[in-house]
Protein backbone atom coordinates (compact mmCIF):
# COMPACT_ATOMS: atom_id res chain seq x y z
CA UNK A 1 0.00 0.00 0.00
CA UNK A 2 3.27 2.36 0.17
CA UNK A 3 3.17 2.68 -3.63
CA UNK A 4 6.41 0.24 -3.87
CA UNK A 5 4.89 -2.14 -6.38
CA UNK A 6 3.47 0.95 -8.94
CA UNK A 7 7.58 2.02 -8.55
CA UNK A 8 8.80 -1.61 -8.73
CA UNK A 9 6.47 -1.74 -12.05
CA UNK A 10 7.75 1.57 -13.56
CA UNK A 11 11.24 0.56 -13.46
CA UNK A 12 10.56 -2.30 -15.26
CA UNK A 13 9.21 0.45 -18.45
CA UNK A 14 12.02 2.62 -17.66
CA UNK A 15 14.81 -0.26 -17.93
CA UNK A 16 13.13 -1.67 -21.26
CA UNK A 17 13.23 1.93 -22.91
CA UNK A 18 16.49 2.86 -22.02
CA UNK A 19 17.48 -0.77 -23.03
CA UNK A 20 16.01 -0.06 -26.21
CA UNK A 21 17.81 2.77 -27.83
CA UNK A 22 21.17 1.20 -26.06
CA UNK A 23 20.14 -2.00 -27.92
CA UNK A 24 19.90 0.61 -30.97
CA UNK A 25 23.40 2.15 -30.57
CA UNK A 26 25.02 -1.16 -30.77
CA UNK A 27 22.96 -2.37 -33.67
CA UNK A 28 22.36 1.23 -35.82
CA UNK A 29 20.41 -0.44 -38.13
CA UNK A 30 17.17 -1.58 -35.98
CA UNK A 31 14.21 -0.06 -37.31
CA UNK A 32 13.14 -0.20 -40.87
CA UNK A 33 15.53 -2.76 -42.43
CA UNK A 34 15.00 -6.52 -42.68
CA UNK A 35 18.20 -7.34 -40.64
CA UNK A 36 16.53 -4.90 -37.96
CA UNK A 37 13.06 -6.78 -38.07
CA UNK A 38 14.64 -9.90 -38.42
CA UNK A 39 16.24 -9.15 -34.94
CA UNK A 40 13.16 -7.78 -33.48
CA UNK A 41 11.24 -10.80 -34.32
CA UNK A 42 13.82 -13.35 -32.73
CA UNK A 43 13.97 -13.92 -28.97
CA UNK A 44 17.48 -11.92 -28.16
CA UNK A 45 15.48 -8.75 -28.73
CA UNK A 46 15.89 -6.51 -26.17
CA UNK A 47 14.25 -3.31 -25.20
CA UNK A 48 11.11 -1.74 -26.79
CA UNK A 49 10.28 -4.42 -29.73
CA UNK A 50 7.20 -3.44 -31.76
CA UNK A 51 7.84 -2.57 -35.35
CA UNK A 52 6.61 0.76 -37.41
CA UNK A 53 3.85 -1.06 -38.89
CA UNK A 54 2.56 -0.68 -41.84
CA UNK A 55 6.13 0.60 -42.82
CA UNK A 56 7.67 -2.62 -41.14
CA UNK A 57 6.16 -6.30 -40.90
CA UNK A 58 6.79 -8.67 -38.45
CA UNK A 59 8.17 -11.99 -40.19
CA UNK A 60 5.62 -14.56 -39.98
CA UNK A 61 6.69 -18.50 -39.29
CA UNK A 62 6.39 -20.67 -42.08
CA UNK A 63 3.32 -22.63 -39.95
CA UNK A 64 1.60 -19.28 -39.26
CA UNK A 65 -2.18 -19.98 -40.06
CA UNK A 66 -4.87 -17.53 -41.23
CA UNK A 67 -7.44 -17.98 -44.03
CA UNK A 68 -7.34 -20.95 -46.12
CA UNK A 69 -6.62 -20.97 -49.43
CA UNK A 70 -7.35 -23.40 -52.34
CA UNK A 71 -4.05 -24.51 -54.60
CA UNK A 72 -4.06 -24.85 -58.16
CA UNK A 73 -1.19 -26.36 -60.68
CA UNK A 74 -0.17 -24.56 -63.39
CA UNK A 75 -1.44 -26.46 -66.58
CA UNK A 76 -0.42 -26.66 -70.29
CA UNK A 77 -1.81 -22.78 -71.89
CA UNK A 78 -1.51 -21.28 -68.32
CA UNK A 79 -4.56 -23.30 -67.64
CA UNK A 80 -5.57 -23.77 -64.07
CA UNK A 81 -5.85 -27.19 -63.01
CA UNK A 82 -7.37 -27.27 -59.40
CA UNK A 83 -6.56 -29.75 -56.94
CA UNK A 84 -9.25 -29.70 -55.16
CA UNK A 85 -11.96 -32.96 -56.09
CA UNK A 86 -15.09 -31.54 -54.02
CA UNK A 87 -14.57 -35.13 -51.68
CA UNK A 88 -16.40 -32.73 -49.06
CA UNK A 89 -13.55 -33.69 -46.06
CA UNK A 90 -13.01 -30.16 -45.28
CA UNK A 91 -16.27 -29.25 -44.59
CA UNK A 92 -16.93 -32.38 -42.72
CA UNK A 93 -13.87 -31.76 -40.48
CA UNK A 94 -14.52 -27.40 -39.52
CA UNK A 95 -15.91 -27.10 -36.49
CA UNK A 96 -17.02 -24.02 -36.96
CA UNK A 97 -18.79 -25.35 -40.31
CA UNK A 98 -18.13 -22.29 -42.45
CA UNK A 99 -17.01 -24.30 -45.88
CA UNK A 100 -19.30 -24.94 -48.13
CA UNK A 101 -19.15 -26.69 -51.55
CA UNK A 102 -20.99 -27.04 -54.33
CA UNK A 103 -19.56 -30.29 -56.77
CA UNK A 104 -19.03 -29.24 -60.69
CA UNK A 105 -21.26 -31.23 -63.33
CA UNK A 106 -20.59 -32.66 -66.86
CA UNK A 107 -22.95 -30.64 -69.06
CA UNK A 108 -23.46 -33.62 -71.19
CA UNK A 109 -24.24 -36.03 -68.86
CA UNK A 110 -25.31 -34.51 -65.97
CA UNK A 111 -22.83 -36.78 -63.52
CA UNK A 112 -20.65 -35.47 -60.99
CA UNK A 113 -17.02 -34.75 -62.10
CA UNK A 114 -13.92 -34.50 -58.86
CA UNK A 115 -13.77 -30.58 -59.13
CA UNK A 116 -15.87 -27.42 -57.34
CA UNK A 117 -18.15 -25.60 -59.34
CA UNK A 118 -18.31 -23.32 -56.49
CA UNK A 119 -16.39 -22.88 -53.56
CA UNK A 120 -17.04 -20.69 -50.07
CA UNK A 121 -15.67 -19.86 -47.10
CA UNK A 122 -17.21 -17.67 -44.46
CA UNK A 123 -13.80 -15.69 -42.90
CA UNK A 124 -15.97 -14.34 -40.03
CA UNK A 125 -16.16 -17.99 -38.60
CA UNK A 126 -13.26 -19.37 -39.35
CA UNK A 127 -10.86 -19.87 -36.36
CA UNK A 128 -7.94 -20.91 -38.48
CA UNK A 129 -7.38 -23.71 -36.53
CA UNK A 130 -5.76 -25.43 -39.71
CA UNK A 131 -8.22 -28.33 -39.53
CA UNK A 132 -9.44 -28.29 -43.54
CA UNK A 133 -6.08 -28.11 -44.45
CA UNK A 134 -4.54 -31.12 -42.26
CA UNK A 135 -6.96 -33.57 -43.16
CA UNK A 136 -6.92 -32.84 -46.68
CA UNK A 137 -5.84 -35.87 -48.94
CA UNK A 138 -4.60 -33.91 -52.15
CA UNK A 139 -2.87 -30.93 -50.26
CA UNK A 140 -5.28 -28.54 -51.86
CA UNK A 141 -6.45 -26.27 -49.31
CA UNK A 142 -3.39 -24.70 -47.33
CA UNK A 143 -3.86 -22.45 -44.42
CA UNK A 144 -2.48 -18.81 -45.90
CA UNK A 145 -0.26 -16.33 -44.39
CA UNK A 146 -1.65 -12.98 -45.72
CA UNK A 147 -4.14 -11.58 -42.47
CA UNK A 148 -4.61 -7.72 -44.06
CA UNK A 149 -8.20 -8.87 -45.13
CA UNK A 150 -9.88 -6.07 -43.84
CA UNK A 151 -13.35 -5.30 -45.18
CA UNK A 152 -16.20 -2.64 -44.86
CA UNK A 153 -18.93 -5.01 -46.13
CA UNK A 154 -20.58 -8.01 -44.32
CA UNK A 155 -20.70 -9.83 -47.38
CA UNK A 156 -17.35 -9.61 -48.73
CA UNK A 157 -16.31 -11.75 -45.53
CA UNK A 158 -17.37 -14.76 -47.60
CA UNK A 159 -14.59 -16.01 -49.95
CA UNK A 160 -15.60 -17.54 -53.03
CA UNK A 161 -13.32 -19.89 -55.60
CA UNK A 162 -12.37 -17.12 -57.38
CA UNK A 163 -10.72 -15.21 -54.55
CA UNK A 164 -9.76 -18.60 -52.97
CA UNK A 165 -7.75 -20.34 -55.75
CA UNK A 166 -3.92 -19.34 -55.49
CA UNK A 167 -0.74 -20.98 -57.05
CA UNK A 168 1.64 -23.61 -56.18
CA UNK A 169 4.43 -21.00 -56.46
CA UNK A 170 2.69 -18.96 -53.95
CA UNK A 171 2.24 -22.30 -51.56
CA UNK A 172 5.86 -23.12 -52.40
CA UNK A 173 7.14 -19.78 -51.05
CA UNK A 174 5.32 -19.16 -48.06
CA UNK A 175 5.64 -22.82 -46.78
CA UNK A 176 9.14 -23.63 -48.63
CA UNK A 177 9.57 -26.96 -45.98
CA UNK A 178 5.81 -28.22 -46.13
CA UNK A 179 6.02 -28.03 -50.08
CA UNK A 180 8.91 -30.50 -49.99
CA UNK A 181 7.72 -32.74 -48.06
CA UNK A 182 4.34 -33.28 -49.39
CA UNK A 183 6.17 -33.36 -52.75
CA UNK A 184 8.12 -36.00 -51.55
CA UNK A 185 5.70 -38.16 -50.79
CA UNK A 186 3.23 -37.43 -53.54
CA UNK A 187 6.47 -38.49 -55.54
CA UNK A 188 6.58 -41.88 -53.20
CA UNK A 189 3.15 -42.93 -53.99
CA UNK A 190 3.90 -42.36 -57.29
CA UNK A 191 6.68 -44.83 -57.64
CA UNK A 192 5.14 -47.13 -55.29
CA UNK A 193 1.84 -47.53 -57.69
CA UNK A 194 3.93 -47.72 -60.64
CA UNK A 195 5.90 -50.39 -58.78
CA UNK A 196 2.81 -52.12 -58.82
CA UNK A 197 1.53 -52.07 -61.39
CA UNK A 198 4.83 -53.36 -63.26
CA UNK A 199 4.44 -56.64 -60.46
CA UNK A 200 0.79 -57.06 -62.16
CA UNK A 201 2.11 -57.23 -65.98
Amino acid sequence: MDGRGILQGLAVTLKHFIASYVDDFKRKNRYFSEEGVKYRSSPEVEGIFTIQYPEERRLLHENFRYIPFLVYDEGENGQQDIRCTACGICAKVCPAQCIWIVRAKDPNTGRPVSKPAEFYIDTFLCMNCGLCAEFCPFDAIIMDHDYEVAMYERADSVFDLKRLLKSAAYYQDIRPTQYAEKAAEREAKAKAKAARRGARK
